[in-house]
């Protein structure tokens, strides 16, 4: 375990996620993440709460779902990894700030419920065995599907030879 950098975080959306596209094409959207701990002090007998902000990051198709589908105030469980980013301002000052690279975004269904509309997979990529999962039902920004789930992904239509072996034996 010596260079393990993986985190995990519930929370809610603090604002809108924010696509934008590198020069090369290359799809980020950034979002705000509140992260509430909730405990009762045992001395008062009272509830007390601490709330954690952080910032989030994630790439590529991820990107494109995230923006497209979620929203602020939307819970969310993220996973990914903590990354040091450091600048210097106008001024010459040094700054530097922590961020949340995520590999994976999902509604949180503990207090909601949300469609999944697959998306279809192409050549390269995040590989896996799924297209990702856009939001929908009345969570966040659902898209006009017409009230239907996901359709499985086509066959044949994944990288790497087409090779089916990842998908759904369903």
């Amino acid at each position: 375990m010596a260079n393990d950098n993986n985190v995990t975080l519930t929370g809610n959306l603090t604002r809108d996620p924010e696509l934008r596209f590198t020069p090369s094409g290359q799809a980020m959207a950034t979002f705000g993440l509140a992260v509430n701990r909730r405990w009762q002090n045992r001395q008062t007998n009272e509830w007390e709460e601490q709330t954690s902000f952080f910032d989030v990051k994630c790439w590529a198709q991820m990107a494109e779902n995230v923006s497209e589908s979620l929203g602020r105030g939307n819970r969310v469980v993220v996973s990914g990894r903590l990354e040091q980013r450091s600048w210097e301002t106008d001024q010459g000052d040094k700054r530097s700030k922590v961020e949340v690279v995520a590999d994976e975004i999902a509604p949180s269904l503990r207090w909601a419920t949300v469609q999944i509309t697959r998306n279809e997979r192409s050549g390269g990529g995040d590989g896996g065995g799924y297209g990702g999962g856009g939001g929908g039902g009345g969570y966040g920004r659902g898209r006009d599907d017409g009230g239907r789930g996901g359709a499985p992904a086509a066959a044949g239509t994944g990288g790497a030879g087409g090779n089916d072996m990842d998908e759904e034996p369903f």
